[in-house]
């Protein structure tokens, strides 16, 4: 029996990341929880793609919205007569999430790092939106 934080938990966690809950897609499959940092400088976003290739996730910048979609194809069954499967639980399917970002950015400017199944993103702000420190003289 679970305890009823864990239900809960269960519950937000399904509420906000499983796609199939509110796209009603047929699918079970869940959108990459996503970090998102805001410094001085810009963001720092962090997906978690696990299994996923660098090559089938595309990232948008456009009008303050942050994109991610990706599309994993399956593999070409061996058509092979001898062979049959027993279990086949893998899934082959596709995402696109979206957030938007508070502040104008420079996408231009966005570098993308893909480690151990994590998608970080840099995306600097645009100059009009980062902090000035103004110098006051002493007279």
């Amino acid at each position: 029996m679970l305890a009823l934080s864990e239900v809960m938990d269960q519950l937000v966690r399904n509420a906000f990341v499983n796609t199939s809950r509110w796209l009603g897609d047929g699918f079970d499959f869940e959108a990459p929880a996503m970090d998102v940092v805001e410094t001085p400088e810009g963001f720092t976003v962090k997906a978690a793609l696990p299994g996923w290739k660098p090559e089938d996730v595309d990232v948008t910048v456009e009008n303050g919205m942050l994109t991610l979609k990706g599309e994993w194809k399956q593999e070409e069954e061996d058509k092979d007569e001898k062979n049959r499967w027993h279990r086949r639980e893998i899934r082959y399917s596709s995402f696109e999430r979206s957030i938007a970002l508070p502040t104008e950015v420079e996408a231009d400017k966005a570098q993308a790092t893909f480690e151990n199944g994590i998608l970080t993103l840099h995306i600097p702000k645009a100059e009009v939106v980062k902090p000035k420190q103004i110098k006051i003289a002493v007279k």
